[in-house]
């Protein structure tokens, strides 16, 4: 009889541990977070998959490591408080998979009674990619918000999937040099999918690239307080189909590298149909701005209205390399389209007349107007 107790308390152990232990195909451990206090860590070899019936307040950083992976399905909704103490990252080797859809996209949000932005910080992402902020290629650097790891020679790295995400009031400040984004891509490889992203509300940039080799497609960029969408740092992608207004500074800013413009590997940015809108958000640099040496441009189909200056660019003394590429032919805007309120097109001073073909386009797909794929997930229009 004491055997056959002990033999069923064995066997009703190894049930209890078999449902509350989850293994994937990738023999990971399912965990369960708690939607009143979402904050921590997954581990290495730890999966957690959010239920969207719930809200979860994310009172803390929330931390994916490397060997780990989080599943946020369509209509999840997260709502943060905390300022900068209050973040989602994902570290290098980790996974996301923000599963939204164009009528239920996921929602990362103020958890705050009156909401302003800043009220959080935002999601950063890590990858293995290249970027040149190390000093040379293949260097691993810090990322300014998190202090996590990135960089390195995985060019093809995946992070994940994000589609029909919105962040919302992110853009919380350390100080006036450190702030978080809405979304941060700190040497993000290509092998990860970025489709339907939207910054709303940002206390800083909506949308940054730090190096990396990501590619995204169809960014909203909407109230950013300082930049909408900017890239730096070797970034090499292909950023698609992208909206831009109501910004306080550049809509667009892309530069090679803060200390050196001439730092290896160089950026080398593809954009292609994007609207440029200076909305009513006071303050204001230029619809872009070329900075910091740039790197290599290749621009298709802009469309910039609203701002009194086009692009911006320091002059030769200032800026050199900046200028030596555009003297070079490595920064092309075919075509570009400068609306009634510009009165200076570009402020590039040198010999080239041929890297602005100026003319009509529909920029991210409807000109000035709100394209037709931002329509039913995103706020603010």
């Amino acid at each position: 009889m004491k055997k056959l107790v002990l033999a069923t308390l064995a066997l009703t152990a190894l049930l209890i541990t078999s449902c509350s232990r989850e293994d994937d195909s990738t023999g990971s451990n399912s965990v369960t977070i708690n939607p009143a206090d979402f904050k921590g860590e997954l581990l290495s070899g730890q999966s957690a998959t959010l239920d969207p019936t719930q809200v979860y307040n994310l009172t803390g950083s929330f931390v994916v490591r490397g060997g780990a992976t989080l599943t946020i399905p369509a209509g999840t909704r997260i709502e943060a408080t905390g300022g900068t103490a209050s973040y989602i990252a994902v570290a290098q080797d980790g996974l996301i998979y923000v599963n939204g859809t164009s009528t239920n996209p996921v929602v990362m949000t103020s958890g705050n009674a009156v909401k302003a932005t800043g009220d959080w910080g935002g999601l950063v992402i890590c990858g293995r990619a290249n970027t040149n902020k190390g000093g040379s290629t293949g260097q691993t650097a810090t990322a300014e918000v998190s202090d996590l790891t990135y960089g390195g020679t995985e060019d093809n790295d995946s992070s994940g999937v994000i589609r029909y995400l919105r962040v919302e009031y992110t853009g919380a400040a350390f100080t006036s040099d450190k702030e978080f984004n809405g979304v941060s891509f700190f040497g993000v490889g290509n092998g990860t999918i970025v489709e339907y992203v939207q910054a709303y509300k940002s206390g800083d940039d909506g949308i940054e690239f730090f190096g990396g080799t990501v590619n995204a497609k169809y960014l909203i960029a909407l109230h950013s307080e300082d930049d909408a969408v900017d890239f730096a740092d070797g970034f090499s992608g292909t950023l698609e189909n992208v909206f831009i207004k109501d910004v306080a500074k550049a809509g667009v800013e892309g530069s090679n590298n803060g200390d050196n413009g001439n730092a290896t590997p160089t950026t080398d940015a593809t954009l292609k149909n994007f609207t440029i809108l200076k909305g009513d958000l006071a303050g204001s640099e230029h619809g872009m701005y070329l900075k910091e040496g740039a790197g290599k441009w290749d621009c298709q189909n802009i469309y910039i209205d609203g701002f009194t200056k086009g692009l911006k660019i320091k002059n030769s003394t200032d800026d050199p390399a900046a200028n030596t590429n555009v003297d070079n032919g490595n920064i092309v805007f075919n075509p570009i389209y400068f609306g009634a309120s510009i009165t200076t097109n570009s402020e590039y001073a040198g010999t080239n007349t041929t890297y602005l073909t100026v003319g009509a386009n529909t920029g991210a797909g409807n000109s000035g107007g709100t394209p037709s794929w931002a329509t039913g997930w995103t706020a603010g229009f």
